[in-house]
């Protein structure tokens, strides 16, 4: 396992609360520099990285003199609203520092949840990891009730993982990783250092919950790893104040708890593809297109569709079949039914003629696809 975290060439890194704010003491700057550092010889590495950071609330309950979290509703998105700009500042400082260009993208589990949010999501993050830029992600805080009531940045991580195909999702936390008891209470406690994140048996080992200044404890780094195993992730959950803990991991040492997905990212993210999305249009194709998706693994253009059926929209799951009516693959459009239906047997190059505007050249792409 330790080899698959030191091979990964896209990570996703989640730092939470109480590491960002010094346990409430205001934002640790030195710290975030520190990290920064660490990620900036990743990205020398070429290593691809994506950075979902807690720490709005609780810098903002430190700028506003706050000792304890609130609980009205009103008060947390308060405090989200002054912590974000904070915390946003200092992740830009810090990274231009070494050159490089942060971009700030706050999401909701509804924007995942939704395919097409979730593909225009999909779309912007890829073409900021492709510019160099260091996507900045947190929870929507301050306009969404729902996710200060029971969302945790752990999720968001790891659904985040799910969305960029990464293969690693590294969750720093205020602890060493996941120990087999709880190390607050038993001395005894033995650090889990590679498991299954299938496995049942880390749910007895996971009880308690999460701090004065976070909302997850061990149960959702668990459940984080799990969501981040069905696109084939690999995650490790461990200590942030470890001494460059992101260089160690990258060299292969034996710290923190890296937990294994069942499957491989490609048969996992095709095992999703295939058995949890409703189709919802049928797509048919000449016998190039045909021979392209099962011989050549190729994505499915617009000039290789004969035929659109359905109602569908962008996001959402269509079958492809062949003149025969045989089915060949499922997969995510990326164009409604309405739009499809217009460029059908057109070049990718006339898809901006035709619709007046272009937001892929594919109609359906070979990583959202299955072929059967």
């Amino acid at each position: 396992m330790r080899d698959k975290v030191a091979g990964a060439k896209r990570w996703v890194v989640k730092i939470g609360s109480a590491l960002l704010t010094a346990d409430g003491r205001g934002l640790d700057q030195a710290a975030m520099q520190a990290w920064v550092g660490q990620m900036v010889a990743l990205r020398e590495a070429g290593v691809e990285l994506v950075l979902v950071s807690s720490g709005a609330v609780a810098a903002g309950m430190s700028r506003l003199g706050w000792s304890a979290r609130p609980k009205a509703m009103h008060e947390l998105q308060a405090a989200a609203a002054i912590g974000q700009m904070g915390l946003v500042q200092a992740w830009e400082s810090s990274f231009a520092r070494h050159g490089l260009h942060t971009a700030q993208i706050l999401l909701t589990h509804d924007d995942l949840s939704d395919r097409k949010r979730y593909l225009n999501a999909r779309s912007t993050l890829r073409t900021l990891v492709s510019l160099g830029v260091v996507p900045v992600i947190n929870e929507n805080d301050t306009v969404v009730t729902d996710e200060i009531r029971f969302g945790d940045n752990d999720t968001l991580a790891a659904l985040v993982a799910n969305l960029v195909e990464a293969d690693l999702l590294v969750i720093l936390t205020d602890r060493d990783g996941m120990f087999d008891a709880d190390p607050r209470t038993n001395p005894s406690a033995r650090l889990i250092s590679e498991a299954r994140a299938d496995d049942p048996a880390l749910d007895a080992v996971a009880g308690g919950v999460g701090g004065a200044l976070g909302r997850g404890g061990m149960q959702t780094k668990l459940r984080a790893a799990r969501l981040a195993a069905r696109s084939g992730a690999h995650t490790v959950i461990i200590g942030g104040r470890i001494e460059q803990v992101l260089a160690r991991l990258r060299a292969g040492e034996d710290i923190g708890t890296v937990l294994a997905p069942e499957r491989s990212r490609h048969a996992a993210r095709k095992q999703w593809l295939a058995g949890h999305l409703q189709t919802r249009g049928v797509l048919t194709l000449d016998e190039g297109a045909v021979r392209a998706l099962r011989e050549g693994h190729r994505s499915l253009l617009p000039v290789g569709v004969r035929a659109v059926q359905g109602s569908f929209r962008r996001g959402e799951m269509v079958v492809c079949v062949a003149p025969d009516g045989s089915e060949v693959a499922r997969g995510l459009a990326n164009y409604s039914a309405a739009e499809a239906q217009k460029i059908q047997g057109c070049a990718s190059d006339d898809i901006e003629t035709r619709l007046g505007y272009v937001d892929e050249p594919e109609l359906v792409h070979r990583d959202n696809m299955i072929v059967l």
